[in-house]
C-alpha cells in the first residue's frame, strides 16, 4: 500500500513543476521566436530600441577642443542634426542641466541611436554646467531652447572651441 502513494506523489510533484516551469517558457516571446526562426521579433524583444525624438527645440554644444579631428566633428554634427552617420569609434560624454526633462529626453533619444556605452548622459546643476561650459570643460551639452534662454547659455558661444547646433525636432 505504501508504494502506490509514493508514485502518485512523485507524479503530482512532477506535474506541478512542469506546469509552473515549462508551460510559461513555451508561451514566452523568446521561445516562440526561437521556434519560428526569429522572423517575428518586435521592437520590445530586439537588441536595441531607438527612442523617438521628443518634439521641441534644442541646443547642442560640442567642444571642438575634445573633437579636434574635423572629419569626426562633422560626423558628430550630422549625428546631432538627425542625419545618418557611418560607424564612429569615439565615446562621448553628454551633460544636461538638472531639471531640463526635455533636454534629458532628447539626450536619451540620441543615446539610443548609438551602440551601448558609447554615450553617457549626466544631469548637472545648471549654473555649474554653464560655468564649466564657459571655461571649455565639457564634451557635449544638450539643453532645451527654454533652458538655453533661461540660463542665457549664449555665453558658451564666446568660447572659440564651442560648436553650437540648433535642433528643431518638430520638423
Amino acid at each position: 500500500m505504501r508504494g502506490s502513494g509514493t508514485g502518485i506523489h512523485i507524479w503530482a510533484v512532477a506535474g506541478a513543476l512542469f506546469i509552473m516551469l515549462v508551460v510559461p517558457v513555451l508561451f514566452s516571446a523568446p521561445f516562440k521566436a526561437f521556434i519560428t526562426g526569429g522572423s517575428d521579433m518586435d521592437a520590445i524583444s530586439s537588441a536595441s530600441v531607438i527612442i523617438d525624438k521628443p518634439g521641441g527645440e534644442y541646443v547642442v554644444f560640442i567642444n571642438r577642443a575634445l573633437h579636434s579631428d574635423s572629419d569626426k566633428l562633422a560626423i558628430w554634427e550630422d549625428f546631432f542634426l538627425g542625419r545618418e552617420i557611418p560607424v564612429i569609434f569615439e565615446d562621448i560624454h553628454c551633460e544636461v542641466p538638472d531639471g531640463d526633462t526635455a533636454g534629458y529626453d532628447m539626450a536619451v533619444s540620441y543615446m539610443s541611436r548609438l551602440p551601448k556605452n558609447q554615450m553617457t548622459v549626466d544631469r548637472v546643476n545648471g549654473t555649474l554646467l554653464l560655468s564649466k561650459a564657459d571655461n571649455g570643460r565639457y564634451d557635449i551639452l544638450i539643453m532645451s531652447k527654454e533652458y538655453y534662454d533661461a540660463y542665457e547659455a549664449s555665453s558658451v558661444e564666446e568660447n572659440e572651441d564651442s560648436v553650437r547646433l540648433f535642433i528643431d525636432a518638430n520638423t
